[in-house]
């Protein structure tokens, strides 16, 4: 979600960002410059494209947020930035505008800083002990995918290999060293849609990501063709597609699904017209219930209208006695009717109330 500040009689977009436990604050997403040396295909700012450019200094781009953060107009600063004179250099940059927030001007508010491209190992440690979430975005599942959308980057060498270092850093450092005592989360984008990838390919890689890198989160972004760039011409992807997506990886991430349980199509796409977890649901759960009194987490965790709160709850209600009702989740909180055609309550399916209309 975006909106707009003005500041000094100009218009600032913000973005509201989503903080662990759901907790919605407001965020200034900034460039420390829009040139760049990179061509990626899909991107606005790509090098030898004919738009206007706009660049920062450090202590510029510091003082600038933090007194509008004094204000109270925002809570947070993402920054990102175009490549110039490679990636280390540029990452040195935003490095010093992260340093002048929290050194000289005692910044104690939330700090994403995007990784760029073959940053170096000593970088992302001082990144990670000065903001509270880094960023490196893969864009494509694969190398060659990414060689369709960006044929400069090196997938391995210079994005999956630091996204690896941040989880090294993690298991063999101290967290105290940390900002605020503590590592920061770390998250990847893809941009959806013009490499050809299926929803397989994406996701297989979340996984692995989850597993090994420790990655707290995947953002997707479906493909908008941009006016000047070679895949102008590339038809707009399905915004649907990419919140299918988005539903598949928290599946993943918090409902303990496998890859496998995911429903596929022999192309390996997701469903477009049915949420992944209903359509699972109708596949496996609609001949074979859930006994809601004997299932554990993981099987509760497979219902619709149960998620990771619900099931919790349900596994402390059952201490105190048996579930034997609709009304018995209703009263602590589960989407009862979303359940019912897959589970049982004290051995007995749910009737199911015809709809007239």
């Amino acid at each position: 979600m975006s909106n707009h500040i003005e500041v000094n009689g100009r218009k600032i977009p913000i973005q509201n960002a989503v903080m662990p436990g759901g907790r919605r604050i407001p965020l200034l997403k900034a460039m420390l410059t829009t040139a760049c040396e990179r061509d990626c295909h899909y991107c606005g700012f790509r090098a030898g494209r004919d738009e206007r450019r706009i660049t920062f200094k450090p202590e510029g781009m510091a003082k600038t947020y933090h007194n509008i953060f004094q204000a109270g107009l925002l809570d947070g600063l993402f920054l990102s930035s175009g490549v110039f004179a490679g990636g280390p250099n540029t990452q040195n940059h935003m490095l010093d505008v992260a340093e002048i927030l929290r050194v000289k001007l005692g910044y104690r508010g939330y700090l994403h800083l995007k990784i760029m491209p073959g940053a170096e190992r000593d970088q992302i440690m001082r990144a990670m002990q000065l903001a509270d979430r880094i960023s490196i975005n893969l864009e494509a599942p694969n190398p060659d995918r990414l060689s369709c959308l960006a044929p400069a980057k090196k997938f391995t060498d210079e994005l999956l290999q630091p996204l690896g270092w941040i989880e090294e850093i993690r298991r063999s450092t101290p967290a105290y060293r940390g900002w605020g005592g503590r590592w920061p989360s770390s998250t990847t984008q893809f941009v959806v849609g013009p490499a050809g990838e299926s929803d397989l390919e994406i996701l297989s890689t979340v996984s692995k990501l989850h597993q090994t890198h420790g990655l707290g989160r995947a953002f997707f972004e479906a493909f908008t063709p941009v006016q000047g760039t070679p895949l102008e011409n590339h038809p707009a992807e399905n915004p649907l597609r990419e919140h299918r997506l988005y539903q598949a990886s928290f599946l993943l991430r918090d409902y303990q699904f496998d890859l496998e349980d995911l429903p596929f199509t022999h192309e390996g796409r997701l469903p477009i017209s049915t949420d992944p977890k209903l359509a699972y649901a109708r596949n496996t759960l609609a001949e074979t219930p859930i006994e809601v009194n004997l299932a554990d987490r993981t099987e509760l965790l497979r219902v619709p209208g149960i998620g990771p709160r619900g099931a919790d709850v349900i596994l402390r209600s059952r201490q105190h006695g048996r579930i034997r009702y609709l009304s018995d989740l209703r009263k602590i909180g589960i989407m009862a009717e979303r359940a019912a055609p897959y589970i049982t309550l004290d051995g007995h399916r749910v009737p199911q109330q015809l709809r007239l209309f």
